[in-house]
Order: C-alpha cells, then structure tokens, then sequence
C-alpha cells in the first residue's frame, strides 16, 4: 500500500484464469444458493432449470460474478455432510459453464475437496466464510490452482459463532484477525486475497454498525474488500420487518458500504445493486 498525493493506493485487480478484473469500479457478485434452507426463501434453487433462470437474470442484470453456495451459514444452520454438499455444487457450476462460458464464478465453501473440484468443473475463486478454521488445506488449493481467495472474519460455526462476540474493539480485532490469515496466505502462495468483514457473522447487532461505520481502516491490509449485507438480520431485524421486505434497507447499507471502500457487493438482488454501482461510479467514486 502506497500513499500518493495524500490518496491512499491500494491493490484494485484480481486474476481470474485468463482474465484481469478491476476493482477501481464497485463489482456485484450474484447469490446463488443450491440449498434447500438459505434465510432468504427467494435465493433458493432446486433444479438445474431454476439455477439457469436465476443466473440469466442476473447476468442480464448486470452481474459481475455469480456465487455457488450448497452449504447454508446462517446462524444455526444445520450441518451436511461433504458427500451432500459436492452433489448440490458440482453439476451447478458445470451447468452454468456450459451455459454461460465467459461469467466468473465463486463457490461458496470452506471444505477444501469441494473447492478443489468445484475449480476443476470451472468455477474462478474461493469464498470460504470459516477463513480455513474447518479446512486449512483450502489455502493450499487456492494457491496450487493461483485462484482468488474471499477471505472473511468469523467465528466459531453456523451453531455457535453468535455467542463469540466479545471484542476488546470490534473494528481492531477484526482487523488484526484477518490481517493473521492474510499472513498465511501469502505464506501459502496466495496472490489475490479479497476481504470480506464478515457482517452478520459473531457480530451483534452494534457491532456490526461499528464495522461498517470504520469499514475504510481494512484498506490498511491492502486487500480489495467484499460485503455481503443482502437482507441479513442487521437490516431486517433491526427494522422488525422480515427478509423478503428487506431489500430497501439493503440498499442503502450497501450503499454506505460502497462509499466507504468495498469494491464488491455481494447480493441477492443484482438489478437493485447494479443500479448503485451505476450511480456511484459514474459520478461519486470516480
């Protein structure tokens, strides 16, 4: 990270296969859950023909990656086994590369089998929300294959990381917690490392605000950031409204996010945060 002209420089591309991607403009990287229990009922895909139609909407939305996730996280979610969860992602990715051979994909996953094969049938990066604490053999695979890594602050699992939110300061911690994974990744041979803090995830209420309010300190670990605030609990609970009802307040937290620093949104609705990324990048964030 460099300081020119009082402007923060900070590293704003990832390699994708052949291809450059540039970050200096906000990205929308499109949920697609193949599970049968996401918190959001809308995001979720049974067959192959619902997943085609889900992904063309939101390639023709504007999406910049498309994300296949078959291993819900919401807090208290159940687990699956690896078995189950490589039948859910595999034939996915295979069915959106064949249909749509230019699109990047990202598997959502912290098992590093999953993430191996998952490269293999044709997805580009690794977004594994657990940042190696279930599989710390998924590092290797991001470095063996030189693919991009999301690499997110949490704590604990699905069942326990809401009762692991005890920080001395939420915003240094994390910080200071992710900037130890980066660490290793590096180590590993990881080139393209993107942070995601995590909101949502061993994070109250308050402290997920706080995060988001301080969001520009991460640019101190000179990684391009990702949030994915799509209808989560700090926005739907904190209007007492349900997930479905959402998407207002989702917009405008990623919003604020994206003025802050992100470079990528990742959401359930693409149409709506395409339109921030318009907005924002042709007359605020130039």
């Amino acid at each position: 990270m460099e300081v020119k002209d009082n402007k923060i420089e900070r590293k704003n591309t990832i390699k994708c296969g052949d291809k450059l991607i540039q970050l200096d403009g906000l990205k929308i990287m499109g949920i697609l859950n193949v599970t049968p229990d996401s918190f959001f009922p809308n995001s979720r895909m049974s067959n192959s023909e619902q997943l085609l139609d889900k992904a063309r909407t939101m390639i023709q939305a504007g999406a910049d990656f498309i994300d296949v996730g078959g291993f819900s996280t919401r807090p208290g979610a159940s687990f699956i086994s690896e078995e189950v969860e490589l039948k859910r992602v595999i034939p996915s990715i295979e069915t959106l590369r064949q249909a749509y051979n230019d699109i990047i994909i990202s598997v959502d996953t912290f098992r590093s089998e999953v993430a191996r094969q998952a490269i293999e049938a044709g997805a580009n990066i690794i977004n594994d929300v657990f940042s190696g604490r279930m599989d710390d053999r998924i590092f290797d695979i991001a470095a063996e294959y030189d693919v991009p890594y999301i690499l997110t602050h949490s704590r604990g699992d699905a069942k326990t990381m809401q009762s692991l939110t005890l920080y001395e300061d939420v915003v240094a911690d994390v910080c200071k917690e992710l900037s130890v994974k980066v660490s290793i990744l590096k180590e590993k041979g990881v080139k393209d490392i993107i942070l995601d803090p995590g909101f949502g995830f061993a994070k109250t209420m308050e402290q997920n605000y706080e995060l988001l309010n301080n969001l520009e300190l991460l640019h101190v670990l000179n990684c391009p950031i990702i949030i994915g605030v799509s209808r989560k609990g700090m926005i739907y609970k904190k209007l007492n409204i349900t997930p479905e009802e959402a998407l207002n307040g989702t917009t405008a937290i990623n919003t604020v996010g994206a003025m802050k620093g992100a470079s990528i949104l990742r959401v359930h609705d693409v149409l709506e945060a395409k339109q921030i990324a318009t907005l924002l990048n042709d007359n605020l964030l130039k």
